[in-house]
């Protein structure tokens, strides 16, 4: 986290002038002065990054100008909440789909379901998030829509008519968790008609790389010695797969997943900005456009932040995973 307030505050230095987030074409001279003054701009680089460090550690991380000039912290405990249940949204539908994939590739190697399955992942790698989203929108929204089918919502997180019919009282942030807590089943439902296509999105990339790590790691343990010897004693051929194979070929995925949630968060912004999702990176996505630069400095940190967390616990998962690894 420290190397990263490093590069951030590097970058934003070198990318334009720090004071242009603080004064517009209206800002008399000496309020300009006054302002380089309070906020250090005028001193050394490495003094800067003392005051710029011990402002992020009191939680004053600046004003975002994309939001009206909103203290960034306040933007970040807004929007945090729909960006996270859209990633643990994406990254569930990864697991899901990705990992038993993975499994029925690898016992069916080189027949269709594997062939199938290898163009499954090639595809989530190479299309981009924006077009599928764009092409998403255009059949599951738009021409299902117009032939008077069921649709799914093409922007949004929740309908406000439905939150008007029935109000949802805000307990956790995420609205899925509010709704089954207070059993809002109206809102559930419609809810989770938005984040559907979404989070379908922003999880297809990274499902392609699940599914070909699980894929390799299980044909390398199914040539294991133990494997042949579950079989010559006649266990059920599930038992074998699920418990014996891909209990010690899990490892791999799991690492995997810590990259993969990085991921998923790096292409939040794209997604966000597709399908009006209101988050984080539909945030970052508009600071960037509009050289709000104390919001893309904190997107940056949070985002970073997240990343590390999640490596941790998946450090944590490789124990309960797999009992000959110990944490030190």
């Amino acid at each position: 986290m420290l190397g990263i307030s490093v590069i951030t505050f590097a970058l934003s230095n070198i990318a334009t002038d720090p004071i242009g987030a603080y004064i517009t074409d209206r800002t008399p001279v000496s309020v300009i002065a006054e302002i380089r003054k309070a906020y250090h701009f005028d001193d050394p680089l490495p003094i800067q990054y003392f005051y710029y460090l011990t402002s992020l550690v009191r939680g004053d991380w600046g004003l975002s100008r994309s939001m009206s000039n909103e203290p960034v912290t306040g933007v970040i405990r807004r929007l945090f909440p729909a960006s996270i249940e859209l990633a643990v949204v994406a990254v569930l539908f990864q697991i899901v789909v990705g990992i038993p994939l993975g499994v029925i590739s690898a016992t069916r190697k080189d027949k269709a379901l594997d062939h199938g399955s290898r163009l499954l992942a090639i595809s989530g790698t190479a299309i981009p998030v924006f077009w599928l989203g764009l092409l998403m929108q255009y059949f599951l929204f738009y021409q299902m829509k117009l032939g008077g089918l069921p649709y799914l919502p093409s922007a949004g997180r929740v309908n406000e008519f439905v939150l008007l019919a029935h109000p949802l009282k805000t307990i956790t942030g995420f609205v899925l968790i509010d709704s089954i807590l207070t059993s809002n089943f109206p809102v559930f439902l419609d809810a989770l008609a938005h984040i559907a296509m979404p989070a379908f999105v922003l999880g297809f990339a990274g499902l392609g790389l699940i599914t070909r790590i699980t894929r390799s790691s299980m044909l390398e343990v199914l040539r294991q010695d133990y494997i042949t010897l579950a079989r010559a004693k006649g266990l059920p051929e599930r038992i074998v797969i699920y418990k014996h194979a891909l209990r010690n070929a899990i490892n791999p995925t799991i690492t995997v997943m810590g990259i993969v949630f990085g991921n998923t968060l790096s292409g939040a912004p794209l997604v966000e900005t597709v399908f009006s999702w209101p988050g984080l990176g539909r945030w970052a996505a508009l600071a960037i456009t509009g050289d709000d630069l104390p919001a893309i400095m904190g997107f940056v940190i949070v985002a970073g932040f997240i990343f590390v967390l999640v490596n941790l616990i998946v450090d944590i998962l490789y124990s309960i995973a797999d009992p000959r690894v110990r944490l030190g």
